[in-house]
């Protein structure tokens, strides 16, 4: 792990004394959204949350198995799997290498309300780190990822590929992402649905402001494409607790207009109204069998994917 501190350029002392806080550090949004290069930043997180880990998470989004079927009579003896004969003693039948790999589809929201930031990080840029983190972790893991940047519609779309050198196209279009106009979540996701022909996973990456039936709607559709589907729901840690005091002039983003209030009159109401709207996303979720996962920007990134993936790695063992 020393090269990583090393390609930090001075950034700290490399070397094996460092420590788990020494990691977390470099780990820390508002480090990484210093780092020029999304690849570095993506390294950082990935081989971050690795570091402890007793089993590895580059298998974290596998879905290997997911095409075995039970042996029919009739079917070509070469093709059963023995190892799950061995585990299950029943016959199933492996599909071939090309039909199981892995195929991700990361679609981030560019939408203008992403560029919202409290601190030094915006929800687009941590959405953007997130992205280059998932697509460094799949590749890695030998399988095909592709990226799709949407605002009002899908602007642009990178077809998923699994070579080493597909990882830097995909760095390069999220390092030249700006935030764009307003959002089109729910449309957008129809959209995504019809153009995802291959059966795989789709990683959403929003901060979901939009009628929550709508985009619930849109979601189910990805299922009803037979897509697995991640969730993740990126909120800045202002939005998550406003904690205003002083009057001030809140300028909504996307056409919202702009409005003088006293924070502390309608902070009770607006908790109330943020929790009742993350719950119906979430129930929306579970009962589609999508993964929904709260993402807090002021939160570091190893800590939230790993605590993530271990969760989701215990689920499919069982």
């Amino acid at each position: 792990m020393a090269d990583r501190f090393t390609a930090l350029g001075g950034a700290g002392a490399a070397g094996a004394g460092e420590s788990a806080e020494d990691v977390r550090r470099y780990l820390d949004p508002k480090t990484l959204v210093k780092l020029a290069r999304l690849d570095l930043v993506a390294r950082l997180v990935v081989e971050g949350f690795v570091t402890g880990m007793h089993q590895s998470p580059y298998h974290g989004f596998s879905i290997e198995f997911a095409e075995h079927r039970e042996y029919s009579p009739g079917d070509d003896l070469k093709h059963i799997d023995w190892k799950v004969y061995g585990r299950t003693d029943r016959y199933y039948i492996k599909q071939y290498e090309e039909e199981t790999n892995l195929v991700a589809y990361l679609v981030l929201d560019t939408s203008e309300s992403m560029k919202y930031a409290s601190g030094e990080v915006s929800k687009l840029q941590y959405g953007c780190f997130i992205a280059a983190s998932l697509a460094y972790l799949i590749i890695n893991q030998q399988d095909s990822v592709g990226l799709s940047l949407f605002d009002r519609t899908v602007v642009k779309q990178v077809p998923p590929s699994s070579h080493a050198s597909h990882l830097k196209l995909c760095l390069h279009e999220l390092n030249r992402v700006q935030p764009g106009g307003d959002s089109g979540i729910g449309d957008v996701l129809h959209d995504v649905a019809e153009r995802f022909l291959r059966k795989g996973l789709v990683i959403v990456i929003s901060d979901l402001l939009g009628d929550p039936e709508e985009i619930l709607v849109g979601l189910r559709h990805l299922r009803h494409r037979k897509h697995e589907v991640i969730l993740f729901h990126v909120l800045d840690e202002f939005e998550l607790a406003f904690p205003f005091e002083s009057m001030a002039k809140f300028v909504g983003l996307e056409n919202m207009g702009e409005e003088l209030v006293n924070p502390l009159s309608i902070r009770k109401a607006y908790l109330e109204e943020l929790a009742s709207y993350q719950e119906a996303l979430k129930r929306g979720c579970r009962a589609s069998r999508i993964d929904y996962v709260p993402m807090d920007t002021s939160q570091p990134l190893d800590i939230a994917l790993t605590s993530y993936l271990a969760t989701r790695q215990e689920m499919k063992l069982k």
